[in-house]
């Protein structure tokens, strides 16, 4: 049986008072950070980073294009380094890997986008390393070590690292949807909770060994989606510089315990109850909508919502598939050795086992498939389904935004109404009051229009932005995928070619 390797790491109603003004930003577009999530190129583990060559394989004949990398096999040995915590964070327990899982008001926002970056100069790189389990049982949680690379200037320093549990990047991004949402920006989606996942966690120290194969394998899936979540939203003019970010990255403290994002606790019920009015509304409501773009990249983001779906779903099957194989050549392999020690010919008992051997050989590479399918394919497709579903709440924000315009248009006509009556009843003591009511709902009348105008045109610019950079992400990671599947067929040919000549000896 082939020696297990390690697979490489990879890379969650509003007032209708609201006196807030929305600013014309012309900086702003959502980026989608394009991070190198091939489970073979540069591989990092706990933090050592590893890059074994494999002979180079290019679907891409244009020499201008540089900025693809060629893939690089993963390179076996243990993934064991201490990882350096305070001792008042209690004992650690390395979380093993192994080869089966490879708001706040909006001067804010404006003040912050006035904040000069150096488009072709600035760097802001993240990466989440060394998923560490604390405790024993169902208090039992995982932290991870969040290592930034900068040269930006509002930093304090240019390369620091932190530890952070996953309720504080919920907590964090709960923050940036308080502030940002209802300007009409893209929030990149953090990784959604699991309570199935964590109990595996929580429990793994007493369960099998393939059981643990599955809670490791959650755990580094979880691992690069919040490596993804982090860098999506480095790459955001306005989010990178947002104060709670840079406290998140920087601050080499414990932060406080974002309770609200318990899914058992009192917040995360409410947030439950919350997200099936917002569906309700969302099935109930029918904006009459008058802009023919809205109209059509609903349409088009439905659609996309949909194949993105279904596309991943096949992936899904197919990453199964690819390891069930792995796993019936390894057992052919077993079963193959042991028939030739029971060879008396010297020819065929020294072919049998030159077989088994090659098979143990094709069962890494299979398992290689598996990985690449699952962490390079099929985990850039979850991204972007839940990317779509981050779009799709910021077009109901528009549309909460569109209803409290005209609850506001409602109430002026109701006081208008009521003043007219007043007046013509010659209530001159009501009349007064009536008339500063008419006026006050006429303000709030013209903040929604221009609220709604705002977010509006914000939203156009993200989108269209944000599609550009899918089409171009999609493509560098697609590419590496097929430039991956490419060497792995490479491979499986290298060994059953160096089994041909003992076969034909045989013969």
């Amino acid at each position: 049986m082939a020696d297990n390797k390690e697979p490489p790491p990879l890379f969650d109603q509003v007032d209708i008072n609201r006196d807030n003004e929305l600013e014309d930003d012309d900086e702003d577009i959502f980026a989608s950070a394009i991070q190198d999530q091939n489970p073979l190129t540069n591989s990092s583990f706990n933090g050592v980073s590893v890059t074994a060559e494999l002979p180079k394989l290019s679907l891409r004949d244009a020499p201008d294009d540089n900025s693809y990398s060629t893939v690089s096999s993963p390179a076996p040995g243990p993934l064991s380094s201490p990882l350096g915590m305070s001792e008042d964070m209690g004992d650690l327990h390395e979380v093993p890997i192994n080869d089966e899982a490879t708001g706040q008001s909006l001067k804010q926002s404006q003040s912050l986008e006035e904040v000069p970056t150096e488009s072709t100069e600035t760097l802001l790189k993240i990466t989440v390393t060394s998923p560490q389990k604390i405790g024993e049982g169902m208090s039992a949680y995982v932290v991870y070590r969040v290592e930034t690379k900068t040269n930006m200037p509002i930093f304090r320093k240019r390369s620091f690292s932190v530890i952070r549990r996953f309720s504080d990047f919920l907590g964090l991004h709960d923050k940036l949807v308080e502030k940002y949402l209802r300007s009409g920006r893209i929030i990149p989606p953090a990784p959604e909770k699991s309570v199935i996942g964590m109990t595996k966690i929580k429990m793994s120290g007493d369960k099998s060994q393939e059981q643990n194969s599955s809670s490791t394998e959650f755990i580094e899936r979880r691992r690069a989606a919040l490596e993804r979540y982090l860098n999506r939203t480095a790459t955001h003019p306005v989010l990178s510089v947002d104060p709670d970010f840079r406290e998140f990255l920087e601050a080499d403290m414990e932060l406080p315990k974002a309770t609200s994002t318990s899914a058992l606790s009192g917040a995360g019920v409410m947030r439950l109850f919350n997200k099936v009015g917002e569906t309700m509304n969302k099935i109930t409501y029918k904006m009459d909508e008058s802009d023919g773009w809205f109209e059509e990249k609903t349409a088009q983001i439905d659609s996309l919502d949909t194949q993105l779906r279904a596309l991943h779903s096949a992936v899904e099957t197919l990453t199964n598939q690819r390891h069930e194989l792995a796993n019936c050549t390894g057992a052919s392999a077993k079963s193959i050795a042991v028939l030739g020690h029971g060879e008396v010919g010297v020819s065929l008992g020294r072919a049998l086992a030159q077989l088994a051997e090659t098979l143990e050989k094709v069962e890494v590479v299979r398992r290689a498939q598996s990985n690449s399918d699952l962490y390079q394919f099929g985990e850039m497709l979850r991204d972007y389904v839940a990317l779509i579903g981050a779009i799709k709440d910021v077009f109901h924000e528009r549309v909460k935004v569109f209803q409290n315009w005209q609850h506001a248009q409602m109430m002026l006509n109701k006081k208008r109404e009521q003043k007219a009556r007043l007046e013509q009843a010659g209530r001159s003591d009501k009349t007064t009051q009536a008339a500063t009511e008419v006026i006050d709902w006429e303000a709030k009348v013209d903040r929604g229009q221009e609220e709604f105008d705002n977010i509006s045109k914000m939203i156009k610019k993200e989108v269209e932005r944000f599609e550009v950079l899918r089409v171009d992400d999609f493509k560098k990671q697609l590419t590496e995928y097929l430039e991956t599947m490419l060497q792995h067929q490479n491979q499986l040919i290298k060994h059953w070619e160096s089994f041909l000549p003992e076969a034909r000896a045989v013969a």
